[in-house]
Parts: structure tokens; sequence; C-alpha cells
């Protein structure tokens, strides 16, 4: 029995996949849910598994784009499994082969030294090094067109032709998730009223809780006290606070949430994700960093799903990670705002009017005017920032122990 394999719907509102990579080459025989092929969606990779047991027949090549319900491979059911070949060798030693005997090199006569046409003398090539003037750049006046000590003390080098070095290039096709990507980031810049603010966090207050508390924390939860819990809880207080901020657009419409689905922008392998936290204003410190891992791991190893990323209503993004003091993060549509730490770096600053050293980051809010007011956007960013030079006593209830569960 043959059986058709046709392509499964990865979501709701994705009609078509791109065939990544086939992970079997044709004729193979594959066992039941065994990944096949790797495909892309507007939102994802995903791994295609077998349905059944059998011989392989492909009908996509990579990079073709396959509707969903299309046929993608058959699976010839019937087939019996092949025998694996032992693999065995004789033992027998191949005699070897004498190497020829290698014959003295003879000596061969000095030839008279000529010049080709464009070869410098060996005064003018000193020059031309000194220059770093390539020979093939510059003409020469002397016999048989050779170039002489005259021609190289009188060349300019080039300032427009480049001499030297690789110029290669390479091309290859975007995948369908980084085309959507694309085309959500211009969608985002085109369609909103994107402005950003930023503002400056002390994060000593954070240090010494970290410092004093991470040990204890990781060694009870199985998880570390990381800056994305402390982010999270003060990104939920200030929307709390600033519902226009956790709203978005629908026609003539806003909608404002009651809940905080925050997503977190995660790179993974083939990309940026953006997965999000569910209900995340009802997650301790320890909930929050336990979802950031296991959404962290699922998307790096290429096992997140569709629904794992889709909605949010709020976007973190850390692009401290990566060394970045300052950028302006992109709107996640249709998503109202977007939140971006930094690196952190110990900065001079004013402390009770006196000059004090402390690990500071740069914060940045980006958000849609349409429905953002400044006053509310700047606001917020104030309340985030709050936060978390005094997370004791706004994000904790005064009470770090019980907070932390420990």
């Amino acid at each position: 029995m043959v059986l058709e394999m046709k392509v499964p719907s990865p979501g709701e509102s994705i009609t078509e996949v791109e065939i990544a990579e086939w992970l079997v080459e044709d004729g193979d025989y594959v066992e039941k849910d065994q990944a096949i092929a790797e495909v892309d969606s507007d939102k994802a990779t995903l791994e295609l598994p077998a349905e059944e047991s059998g011989i392989i027949t492909l009908k996509a090549e990579v990079g073709d784009a396959v509707a969903v319900g299309e046929v993608v491979c058959l699976i010839d059911t019937s087939a019996e499994k092949p025998e694996g070949s032992s693999g065995a060798s004789d033992n027998k030693e191949e005699p070897k082969k004498e190497e020829p005997k290698k014959e003295a090199p003879k000596k061969e006569e000095p030839k008279k030294e000529t010049y080709a046409s464009g070869t410098p003398s060996p005064a003018a090539k000193k020059i031309l090094d000194e220059k770093g003037i390539d020979s093939s750049s510059v003409s020469g006046s002397g016999k048989d067109g050779r170039i002489t000590k005259d021609d190289a003390v009188k060349a300019v080098p080039s300032m427009g032709t480049p001499t030297g070095g690789n110029r290669g290039e390479s091309r290859s096709k975007l995948s369908m998730l980084r085309r959507k990507v694309a085309e959500r980031l211009v969608s985002a810049k085109n369609e909103t009223a994107m402005l950003t603010t930023f503002n400056e966090v002390d994060m000593s207050a954070i240090f010494e809780l970290r410092n004093q508390y991470k040990e204890e924390f990781k060694n009870k939860h199985g998880v570390s006290l990381g800056f994305m819990s402390f982010f999270t809880k003060a990104v939920i207080r200030a929307l709390e606070m600033y519902p226009a901020v956790n709203s978005m657009i629908d026609g003539k419409e806003m909608i404002t949430y009651e809940f905080c689905d925050i997503s977190i922008a995660v790179s993974g392998p083939k990309g940026l994700m953006v997965p999000v936290i569910r209900n995340a204003e009802n997650l301790t410190f320890r909930g929050i960093e336990s979802e950031v891992k296991r959404l962290a791991i699922r998307a790096r190893e290429g096992e997140i799903t569709v629904d794992e990323m889709t909605g949010g209503t709020f976007t973190i993004t850390n692009g401290g990670v990566f060394g970045s003091m300052l950028s302006t993060p992109i709107i996640n549509p249709p998503q109202s705002g977007i939140l971006g730490m930094h690196n952190i770096v110990e900065r001079a600053i004013v402390r009770d009017g006196a000059i004090a050293i402390a690990p500071v980051m740069y914060v940045a809010l980006s958000y849609d005017h349409r429905i953002i007011d400044g006053k509310e956007s700047v606001g917020f960013l104030v309340a985030v920032k709050e936060a978390l030079e005094s997370p004791e006593e706004l994000l904790m209830d005064g009470n770090v122990k019980k907070a932390l569960e420990l």
C-alpha cells in the first residue's frame, strides 16, 4: 500500500509551508514518527514526522512552497526493511606497490635573466611595495615594457580600483520564516506611528539581591535568578498602572487586555523567535525564570510550536546579551509596545549629591503613538525604572525571602 503523506496544518491562519531541508534521501526506508523533513512556516520551523514505516518517495524539493493538505511524499508501507550490509571486508592485504625510484634531479644550467613586459626592476619593486601599488597597474617605460625606478617613483596609488584581497560573494534564498519576519518589521514601521523613549536604570539593588540570594535560589528551584524575572515583574506593574500600553488597535477600536501575556525575544537557530509567557501577572519570580528557561531551550532546539509564539500583549527584548549599549526596538505587531534591555556597564552617576560608580543599563520603550500618548509612554518607562531601582519595596512587598520562595 502506498500512503500519500500530506502537509499537516501547523497552526491557525497558516496556508503553506516551505521545504527547508529533507532529512532523508529519495528511496530511503523510514520508520514511523521518524523526522523526515524540516519545514518553514511564516511563524516557525517545524519537523515533519513519517506517518508510517516504509520506502519513501519525495514529491517536493528543498525551497518548494507546499500548500497545507498537499502531498509532499509517498511511503510504500508494504516494502520490507532492507537488511543492513555487514560491512565486512576481506582481511587479505594487498601487495605493497613498490615506489618508483626517484632519480636525482638534474642540475639546470643557469639561464640568462629576462624580463616580461610589466615586470619591475628590483629597485622599482621595492618602491612599489612601499607604496602598496600592484605592479600590474603600472605602465613600464623601459625596454620591452619593463617598469623602471622612475616609473615606480611617479606611480600614484589608485583610490578606486581594489588591488588584492578576497572579493567573492555568495547568494542564498531567505527562508519563509525570515521573509515573514522582514515583512512584519517593515509593516510595523510603515503602519504604526512608532516612537521611542529612553531612560537609564541603576542596577545596584538588583545586583545586591542576586549576589545575596542567587545560590540559595538556584539550589532550591533548579533555575538561576536572572534579570528577566525582575524586568517582567517591573513591566507587569507598569502595565497595570498604564493599561493603554497593554492595548492594541483593531480597526476603529482599541482592545485593552486585563491580563499580561509577555513575549520574550529569543535568538534561535533559524533567527529571532518570540515565545509568550502566558498570564505572567500570576507567576512568581521562580515561575517566570522557569518559563523563560523552558521557552528559550525549546526555541534554540527548534521545538517551539506556533501556539507558543502566538499572541502576546507586550514584548521584552534583551540586546544586552550581544553587547548592545542602546537601540530602538521595533514593535511586534499587533502589539503597541516593546521594551529593549541593553548591556550593563559601570558608569559614573550622581547619588546623594556625590559622584558614585554604579552598574547602569539604558532601557528603551518603543510604542505606537496612535493609542499611547507621550505622558503614558514616559510614565510607563519611569515606573519600570522605579521598580528596578527599588525591587524589594515595589516588586517584593518588602519581603525578599517570601517573594523568592526561600
